[in-house]
């Protein structure tokens, strides 16, 4: 996104390190890269398909989109303390 209303850059970062964990690890498993439907994936380009799940796997996962819309309405300062008080640093 771009810097919008109140938050700078530094709290759109900030806002990123709470919603998502970012660790090669952990964006393997939320996109569930280990299970075998990437041969369905390969095929038609892998951005803007419709997610769905099949037999239990659920393909383009990564298309669904996560609400940050609770980030807009703060200020740097809000946004500063929701990072402080998350577990960010403790992940």
């Amino acid at each position: 996104g771009t810097e919008q209303g109140a938050l700078s850059a530094d709290d759109i970062t900030n806002v990123i390190k709470i919603a998502f964990d970012c660790r090669p690890g952990a964006i393997a498993q939320s996109l569930a890269l280990r299970e075998p439907k990437y041969q369905e994936t390969a095929a038609y380009c892998h951005f803007g398909r419709e997610p769905y799940t099949k037999d239990g796997v659920k393909f383009f996962e990564w298309e669904n989109a996560k609400d940050l819309s609770k980030y807009k309405a703060m200020t740097s300062a809000q946004v500063t303390a929701e990072l402080t008080g998350s577990n960010y640093l403790s992940k």
